[in-house]
This record gives C-alpha cells, structure tokens and sequence, in this order.
C-alpha cells in the first residue's frame, strides 16, 4: 500500500527536499499540502501534482503520515495534534522550539502509539553506514568534530527566520550531535562557548568516560562547509567527511524507511526519543553559552 503524507510547510526545505521526495514514490504519494501562506502551498502542490488543503484540519482527513518541513516551534504543537489523531510522524529537527515542549511531543506519540522518524539527513547514507561500522571495532581516545555551514550569511536561503536568532545550536547541533553519540557512545553532558550567530566550541563527556569536541558555526561560506568527523586512537585516525553525500540517496531512503516503518507500525533508531534527547543536548549547550568556567 503506498503510504499517504500529508505536507506542512511550502518554504524553501519544503520545496527542495520534502515536497519532490515524497510526490517521487513508489513508496509514498504527497497527498496534499497545508502552509500559513496558502498561495505558497497551491503553486507547491501543482508542481508536483497534489492538492493545498484549506486548513490543517483538511490536510490531516487527506494522509496517513504528516512530514513537516516548518520552524521547530510551530513544528511541534501541530505534531502532537497530529499525533493524536492517529498520524504517522516524518519530523524535521530539531523535533521542538524548547526543552519542554519537545518532551510533550514525545510524551504524546508514546500516548497514541504511532510511527514518528526524523529527517537526520546525514543518518541515511551508504557512507555514514560504512562509517559508523568501523567506528564500533575503533579503539576511541577522543574526537574533534565540526559542522560549518553558510547558513546565516545574508543572501543564503536559510539566513531567514529562527536560524537567524536563535543559532547554530538549534540548527545544526542535531546532526553532529546524532553522530558523534553513534560513533563514540551516548553523550552525558555538553559545555558550550562562543557566539551562536558566529562560531560555538562544544566539550561533550560520554558515558564511557570520553571527551569530544564539536565545533559550530553558520557563518562559513565556500566550498569547504559542512560536516566532519575525526575519531582518533591507536591505530590513527577513522574520519568521515559528509560534505559531498549524494541528496538523491539519501532522501530516497528517508522515504523507504519512513514508509515501511509505516506499514510495520514500528519506528527506528531515529525516532522522536532520538529528537528529546538530541534536545536535552541542545538544551544543556544553549544554557551554558557565557558561563565561566
């Protein structure tokens, strides 16, 4: 059975990555569109064949699943009512605006017992598989990670918005967050330093007793942004280089994945408990930006 989802959202991820993903199938059909601004969402949706539906309540009667390509903050109070009405969840991250209201989320898709998957778009990759299966038999001493992105230099499509005020923590600390803790081990806690809006050093202690550092910043433009992962041991160095993966795989798999945990009615590793606690992390950084040591 192909599986229904329903779009929210018809900004610039919407268009470029949710949208053209699932209209392109065979596993999921774009059943129908709903955004804030109604004209975005009707010319998103004669591009690739579906319907804007009139209000959120028409979107959720059109799908099975929702996937949200919105702010954190408005993602989340819609994912819960969605949640609750029985849907399926394709959630981009971070899952919250907040510490709190991320917790809800989670609290309330335990509740109604439905399938929820976040967009970690590194996470679905031939690449970071390879990677992270060698990084199980490495013997880790320590880390140094960096995310560095143009995000927030004017002129980029992202330089709008959240990510303007509120930073490279909520933005991209999720992804190297996510793959730092599958390569070393659960993160227990983070100390954060820097500017948000420029560049941010993150210490991160695991449970298994080592240190990483993450490096932050959205401020960085050329060829040369995106992210990388170098773990060091005895026998030298284990690196992964995510700045040239392939989209068309990796959104292809989002969709497989998403669909046939659907259809299973069982959620990955990558599923809105993976989104609290990369939230506690961002939570934990954030509060600790400015504090001496």
């Amino acid at each position: 059975m192909v599986l229904r989802v329903g779009l929210v959202g018809a900004g610039p991820w919407a268009r470029n990555a949710h949208a053209p993903m699932l209209a392109a199938g065979p596993e999921t059909t774009l059943a129908a569109i709903w955004a804030r601004r109604p004209e975005a969402a009707a010319e998103l949706a004669a591009q690739h064949g579906s319907v804007a539906a009139g209000s959120y309540e028409e979107l959720l009667e059109r799908c099975d699943a929702v996937a949200f390509a919105v702010p954190p903050a408005i993602q989340a109070p819609l994912a819960i009512t969605a949640a609750r009405a029985g849907k399926a969840l394709l959630l981009d991250k971070p899952i919250a605006g907040d510490l709190d209201t991320a917790g809800a989320l989670a609290e309330a898709v335990a509740e109604a017992g439905v399938v929820s998957q976040l967009m970690l778009s590194f996470r679905y990759h031939r690449q970071t598989d390879d990677f992270l299966a060698q990084a199980a038999d490495f013997p880790v001493v320590g880390a140094r990670s960096a995310f560095v992105h143009g995000s927030l230099i004017p002129g980029h499509w992202a330089a709008v918005g959240w990510r303007t005020v509120d930073g490279v923590l909520l933005d991209l600390a999720p992804h190297l967050f996510d793959l730092i803790a599958a390569a070393v081990g659960p993160i227990d806690s983070v100390h954060a330093t820097g500017d948000p809006l420029r560049w941010v050093e993150v210490t991160c202690r695991h449970e298994n007793g080592l240190v990483t550092q993450a490096s932050f910043s959205g401020s960085v433009g050329g060829p040369d942004g995106g992210i990388r992962l170098d773990l060091y041991g005895e026998p030298g160095v284990l690196s992964f280089d995510g700045r040239d993966l392939d989209d068309t795989e990796r959104f292809a798999r989002v969709r497989a994945e998403f669909a046939e945990s659907v259809r299973k009615g069982v959620s990955g590793p990558l599923d809105v408990h993976r989104g609290l606690m990369l939230q506690r992390l961002i939570d934990q950084a954030t509060r600790t930006l400015g504090e001496k040591r």
